[in-house]
């Protein structure tokens, strides 16, 4: 297998708090990884660090083979680290469209020039109304995202992700907001994600990270706790007793 994606004993403190100790983590090509842990754990720390918003008091980050620890998040995405957030940020006057082909654009080196005219660019066009088809948001194309289900606004952060070409997607969960009539156009939209790319993902919904990951790493009190298949890991006695407690016992029972 080959990696894609590595930290290497990364630490981080806040005056004095060990909030992340020694995470080390590799994604190879393809993997669905779903990263867990109780409130606290230091999920978000992790992402932070990971996408270049905060500096490690030590240890690296590096992608594709190449240490990116002192670049900005910026220069990450576009070596092909990319995320979605827990929170949507969209614009609420833009449609889909005009979100994804800004994207686009932006990608190629194009957003400088004037933003009406991308329906004239048939290469921009295909790959926009790809993305809309794949994530099953062609119906609501030209509808501004004020006028789109909650649902459909995380879809549309999904392929804005995509539309940026990434090696590594970290989604920031995915599922967070949306009422569980839903969450099955989510999981879809996961399961049509490219095969060759690298997929981390923090979620709370147990049912959706155990249909989704082929791995479970598990976080308490910043540091891993567990790092293996979605079978063993009810099965583990610390990460029942930090994390899953009832629902381990659901599963093994069930």
């Amino acid at each position: 297998m080959s990696a894609v994606f590595q930290t290497l004993d990364l630490e981080k403190s806040f005056g004095g708090l060990a909030v992340t100790q020694g995470l080390s983590i590799t994604l190879n090509v393809g993997d669905r990884v779903a990263l867990i842990g109780p409130n606290g754990a230091g999920k978000t720390t992790f992402v932070n660090l990971v996408t270049g918003h905060l500096v490690p008091n030590s240890g690296k980050v590096v992608l594709a083979g190449r240490d990116v620890t002192g670049l900005g998040p910026t220069a990450r995405v576009r070596r092909g680290l990319v995320r979605s957030f827990q929170v949507t940020r969209l614009f609420p006057d833009m449609t889909p469209q005009e979100h994804l082909a800004l994207a686009v654009m932006q990608r190629t080196g194009r957003a400088s020039r004037l933003f009406g005219h991308y329906r004239a660019k048939p290469d921009v066009m295909a790959e926009v109304d790809e993305l809309l088809a794949t994530l099953g948001l062609t119906a609501i194309a030209t509808r501004p995202v004020a006028e789109i289900a909650y649902g459909q606004q995380r879809l549309l952060e999904i392929a804005l992700a995509l539309a940026l070409k990434p090696k590594v997607l970290l989604l920031d969960e995915p599922a967070a907001g949306v009422p569980q009539s839903d969450t099955p156009r989510i999981e879809e939209a996961l399961a049509c994600l490219p095969a060759d790319l690298a997929v981390l993902m923090i979620e709370h919904d147990m049912d959706l990270v155990f249909r989704f990951a082929k791995r479970v790493i598990v976080l308490a009190a910043g540091a891993i706790i567990f790092d293996g298949s979605p079978v063993e890991v009810t099965k583990d006695a610390r990460v029942r007793q930090a994390y899953l407690g009832n629902y381990a016992h659901e599963k093994q029972s069930a």
